[in-house]
């Protein structure tokens, strides 16, 4: 036990530290200013300010969990100190729990009374809260939605001489809307959800029909019946460079083709890629188009000879998902072996909402593709296997040994993630550097080390784990005795956090990999988290 002359000379140093900390930060190291806030904790953790300050630091690298785990440790070493709640609030939103968020701006408020600030951010979530008490509300229970994408056919849309303008259609919407909220008022949520479904319906029905014709001024990229060709995707990739966008009568083709392809597939697609040939695996994309344009011209387009898997997160946080999306997608209509597709926590309804696909594809297509993007993430796989020896997935492994191959193929995936058990953990969970399993540091999934990792390869007879959710200096980093690879390509993500990105190349028959690293390319100055929603900005 340290003498009260040695605990008393630590604080000083515990404050040099600190400093070292915040220098680490201002710099977007945040994991060696964690290592640092770390080290003046160990000398002096009574100071609420070093627990407030690695949870801010936490918060920057999407530890959610674990930001919530120092704010709260903050709060109690003081329980006055404002920036302990505000920290541990900013945490609660960005994993979309806005009640639990709200009590802690209140708290906030109330420490701070004066604070123009506090009382703005206090305002924005109680807005957040309003909204998602409105939204469940007028909730359709699961039995009883109706597929939009079953709704569309898009040979039937388009604008012509008759079809209603769009101020007369977005006229019409704001008064469904009202029409519903004073419902809402009025009789109650259970009598709501019925009208909710008949003026869903009535909208759709009529806001797509019309015309098969696409507007003669429009000089985009054209899909000539119902194939896509190497020729569009090329010209849609070039408008998407000008910052053009795709008419939505082929943006829908795409995406419903898409769909019927996905709907076909099992949970755990099989990959073959015989002898002789390579194959690409890349990481998350979020949303970052011209770095994603990169990759293609540095590994080639995605083709039979050429074939590619994106494991996840292709959008949100980048401003350029839609051009991402699409782009992926037109891929895979043009030729489905050259292009494989997992989802990622972020294909997800709650994430969308939060990081900026959602509002993304509102300004860019429609409210009607909001709800058919959600459907088509859900028919996603969650994971793939290459010649039997190397497994692939998003996020990581799992609670629970024992989880054989056939158990991920007969996961039940059309729906949006559950907060616990396989698929949960397929789409959240991170490797650690010591044995055994932890709480996760986002605050969903688990933490899986390297005896975990090995034990599931030795059950299923393969060789690598292969995943990706999360950012690396490098764009990836090998852990678990080599094992395990993380690829992560975004680079500089959200124009910040100055990594590199990285793809992995694997040839067959021997399938060892060969990691290619590139560095960000320039892209219009659109910032990153442009469409997220408004209270999440405000911490960025």
């Amino acid at each position: 036990m340290p003498s009260m002359e040695n605990g008393s000379s630590n604080v000083p140093r515990a404050e040099e530290i600190k400093l070292q900390a915040n220098e680490a930060f201002k710099a977007h190291k945040y994991g060696q200013a964690i290592d640092l806030y770390t080290q003046a904790i160990e000398l002096n953790g009574q100071n609420a300010v070093y627990w407030a300050n690695r949870a801010f630091a936490h918060t920057k690298l999407e530890e959610y969990g674990s930001a919530i785990q120092d704010a709260t440790k903050a709060i109690e070493v003081d329980p006055k100190y404002s920036k302990g709640y505000y920290r541990r609030g900013a945490a609660y939103l960005a994993m979309g729990k806005f009640k639990e968020a709200l009590k802690d701006f209140q708290q906030v408020k109330k420490i701070c009374p004066s604070d123009p600030d506090a009382a703005k951010k206090l305002k924005e979530c109680e807005k957040a809260v309003m909204k998602l008490k409105f939204e469940e509300a007028i909730a359709v229970p699961e039995s009883e939605r109706h597929s939009v994408a079953d709704s569309i056919d898009y040979h039937s849309i388009g604008m012509s001489h008759s079809s209603p303008s769009m101020p007369t259609q977005v006229a019409l919407a704001a008064v469904a809307v009202a029409f519903v909220a004073a419902l809402v008022m009025i009789v109650g949520a259970a009598a709501t959800k019925v009208a909710a479904v008949v003026v869903v319906v009535f909208l759709g029905t009529w806001w797509w029909g019309g015309s098969t014709e696409v507007e003669p001024q429009y000089s985009g990229a054209k899909i000539e019946g119902d194939v896509v060709t190497l020729d569009f995707v090329k010209k849609m990739i070039d408008d998407f460079k000008n910052q053009k966008c795709l008419h939505k009568r082929y943006a829908f083709q795409i995406v419903l083709q898409t769909r019927e392809m996905l709907r076909a597939q099992l949970s755990l697609v099989d990959i073959n890629v015989p002898d002789g040939s390579h194959f690409t695996v890349c990481g998350d994309v979020h949303g970052q188009f011209y770095d994603l344009i990169n990759i293609f011209e540095l590994n080639g387009l995605p083709s039979e000879e050429n074939p590619y898997l994106f494991n996840g997160d292709f959008v949100d946080r980048g401003s350029f998902s839609v051009e991402v999306i699409l782009t992926l997608f037109a891929f895979k209509c043009m030729c489905p072996s050259a292009i494989y597709l997992a989802r990622g926590n972020h294909e997800s309804k709650s994430m969308n909402k939060i990081y900026g696909f959602e509002g993304e594809v509102r300004s860019k297509l429609s409210e009607t593709f909001v709800e058919l993007f959600a459907e088509v993430f859900c028919c996603l796989p969650l994971a793939h296997v290459i010649n039997e020896k190397v497994f692939v997935v998003h996020g990581g492994l799992f609670s629970v040994d024992g989880v054989k191959l056939s158990d991920i193929r007969a996961i039940d995936r059309f729906c949006e993630p559950p907060e616990e058990g396989l698929m949960c953990e397929l789409l959240w969970s991170d490797p650690q550097p010591f044995p055994g399993r932890g709480p996760s540091k986002r605050g969903v999934g688990l933490s899986f080390g390297a005896d975990v990792t090995r034990k599931f390869l030795q059950d299923n007879n393969l060789d690598l784990v292969v995943r990706s959710h999360e950012v690396k200096d490098e764009g990836y980093e090998i852990e678990h005795d080599g094992k395990l690879i993380t690829v992560f390509s975004a680079p500089n993500y959200c124009d910040q956090m100055g990594n590199k990105g990285a793809f992995i190349r694997l040839e067959a028959p021997d399938l060892k990999p060969n990691i290619v690293t590139f560095s960000a390319v320039p892209h219009p100055d659109v910032k990153p988290m442009a469409y997220a929603n408004n209270f999440l900005r405000m911490f960025q």
